[in-house]
């Protein structure tokens, strides 16, 4: 998987353990496309900086899976999902787990 993609990912699953600033520096660079120059106008900080704070989130989010997995643990779960052949029985679990 594209470690962009694998990133935002992570986002969603532990985005609400990030401080707002970095929160808001990875909406901005990741979702908003917006480049580090940018980002660093649009908050009055320097380039360098919001170079640094992205990095963090990242290595953060990258942190929070290593040690809690799961992401890993819903894709597991999604694949074990996808090999049972009964319609009622999957559509059950389904519903059980949302």
């Amino acid at each position: 998987m594209e470690n962009r993609n694998y990133l935002i990912i992570l986002y969603d699953y532990y985005g609400e353990l990030l401080d707002e600033d970095d929160k808001s520096y990875f909406e901005d660079y990741y979702f908003d496309n917006l480049s580090l120059a940018e980002v660093a106008s649009n908050n009055n900080i320097s380039r360098n900086a919001v170079h640094k704070h992205i990095k963090k989130v990242e290595e953060k989010l990258l942190f929070y899976e290593n040690k809690l997995k799961l992401y890993e643990k819903d894709e597991k779960i999604k694949n074990k999902i996808s090999k049972i052949k009964d319609k009622n029985v999957k559509e059950l679990i389904i519903n059980v787990l949302n």
